[in-house]
């Protein structure tokens, strides 16, 4: 048997000894020059190799890597050593890791024109979209339905076994709060000073005395809308805007005001600013960071422009901020609130994305409006669980939160790479796609042709759940647009749904 057979497919390519051994054109000084001369930079040789191997199409998109303790092995390496060119290639987005699988090569970056930010209705509009999302979300969780509604993360990507350790701890070191039969909000302390702490460093930092702990950021949101408006009145919002924003007005029966909106740098200042002349503007409703469902992030200058714009002109403003710990740049965005200078911004955010829908905790920094939103708070829902706030907060304390979060974002921002990459792949080439700054979600624009309403029964039938473009419009807006969830890992099951998808389209 020769070198050559006693090689296997990896071997032979990461091998330096047997492919030594097998050629004849390969000069004994070069394996010295690139293997002894610098024995401290071999995790670097490695990652170059690896890096070479993929580009030329020997490991495809998908593939999974050799283990560590084989690379180890084949190329005489420490784990340590392979460990360390494994990271140096994830880090530059070549190679993705997946829990309990591998290392795998990350799909190519999907090169498609984004959307362009659409003329919108002059007038506001009642809302009436909540029957239809329903119906949209009760045939997103039947059985065998690839998961592409849900805006919500794979349970293997959350800490669901820590958090029911700190649960148990909770439990057992504070017993009587399950004792509590309190009818009053009482916010937990520990977890008021952990949300304060994530404030650090803006230039408003929150306060204690504008925080109410809500059962989750829907609540939160909910309760504003209800404390700065009356029913009829006129609440600006993104178009495209999250469906669920467009259910709470549509609730408390009042109009939506579309302002147009860039898939790249969020809602137009603008427009916002020729909307909000002539004070019929009650408030305005928006996601800065990472907007669902585009996952755009509106720059600095934009959020400073627009706490001082509706503050002058009396516009109570309501910020979602729930995908702001989502972010794929390297530093975490601002929210509008930190620009706030009159207490005129109510902050809502929760912990159902990053951690668990389960816990049912989120949060409202409501400013100048606190003593509204907290009566609104009583007189609907009352107190919010006792236990999950220590737990949420005791998690925070630890430092976990953190750690997980860079894990978390790194998986979505691989997993939307991964989604945006089937779609170019898929789909007509018309196609049009945001490239999202943070966030799990994907918007997707098709030709103008295609009604992505009409085509969802048989995209059900299919097995392939998405939530239709009109659904983000209170004026029916972005039929021919669908927007895609990218929470769960990028299986073949994923991709095969996608292409299905894609299939529907065509016809």
């Amino acid at each position: 048997m020769t070198n050559n057979e006693n090689c296997d497919h990896y071997s032979f390519r990461f091998l330096p000894l047997c492919w030594l051994a097998a050629t004849e054109t390969v000069l004994l000084e070069d394996y010295f020059a690139r293997y002894i001369v610098h024995p401290t930079r071999l995790y670097e040789q490695l990652a170059d190799d690896l890096k070479s191997i993929i580009a030329a199409g020997n490991l495809r998109p998908g593939d999974r890597l050799p283990s560590v303790r084989r690379l180890a092995s084949e190329r005489h390496l420490s784990v340590s050593t392979v460990l360390q060119a494994l990271r140096q290639l994830e880090e530059g987005g070549v190679i993705e890791a997946r829990p309990q699988s591998g290392y795998f090569v990350c799909h190519a970056t999907a090169r498609r024109a984004q959307p362009d930010a659409r003329s919108t209705p002059e007038e506001p509009v009642p809302v009436d979209v909540s029957q239809r999302v329903m119906r949209v979300l009760q045939a997103g969780r039947k059985p065998g339905v690839a998961p592409l509604a849900f805006a919500l993360s794979d349970t293997t990507l959350l800490p669901l076994a820590a958090l029911q350790r700190v649960y148990s701890s909770v439990v057992r070191r504070h017993p009587r709060l399950l004792e509590s039969g309190m009818h009053i909000q009482l916010d937990n302390q520990a977890l008021l000073r952990q949300l304060i702490l994530r404030s650090v460093g803006w230039p408003g930092p929150l306060s204690a005395s504008e925080l109410v702990i809500t059962n989750s950021c829907t609540e939160a949101l909910a309760l504003c809308v209800r404390a700065v408006t009356r029913p009829g009145d006129t609440v600006a919002v993104e178009s495209p805007a999250y469906y669920l924003m467009l259910q709470l007005l549509e609730s408390a029966g009042l109009k939506a005001l579309e302002i147009p909106t860039d898939p790249r740098r969020g809602l137009s200042i603008e427009a916002l600013e020729l909307a909000t002349r002539d004070g019929r503007v009650a408030a305005c409703l928006l996601v800065a960071n990472a907007s669902n469902p585009l996952g755009s992030i509106m720059p600095d200058e934009h959020k400073r422009r627009l706490a001082k714009l509706t503050a002058e002109r009396g516009v109570a403003v309501i910020e979602d901020d729930i995908f702001g710990d989502l972010h794929f740049g390297s530093a975490r965005p601002w929210p509008i609130k930190a620009f706030d200078k009159t207490g005129n911004v109510m902050l809502c955010s929760s912990f159902s994305k990053s951690l668990s829908p389960a816990l049912a905790i989120g949060y409202v920094a409501a400013g100048r409006y606190r003593s509204q939103v907290a009566l609104q708070k009583a007189i609907t829902s009352g107190p919010t669980n006792a236990i999950m706030q220590q737990v949420v907060a005791d998690y925070l304390e630890s430092g976990a939160y953190d750690r997980h979060m860079r894990l978390l974002r790194r998986h979505h921002a691989q997993q939307v790479d991964a989604m945006r990459a089937a779609v170019a792949r898929y789909f007509p080439a018309a196609t049009r796609m945001t490239d999202p700054q943070g966030g799990l979600v994907l918007w997707v624009e098709l030709p103008e042709e295609i009604d992505t309403s009409a085509l969802f029964d048989r995209a059900i039938a299919s097995g392939v759940a998405y939530v239709p473009g009109e659904l983000f419009s209170a004026s029916g807006m972005y039929r021919n647009c669908l927007r895609l969830n990218c929470g769960n890992p990028f299986t073949p099951a994923i991709d095969d749904a996608v292409r299905r998808l894609s299939e529907l389209v065509a016809q």
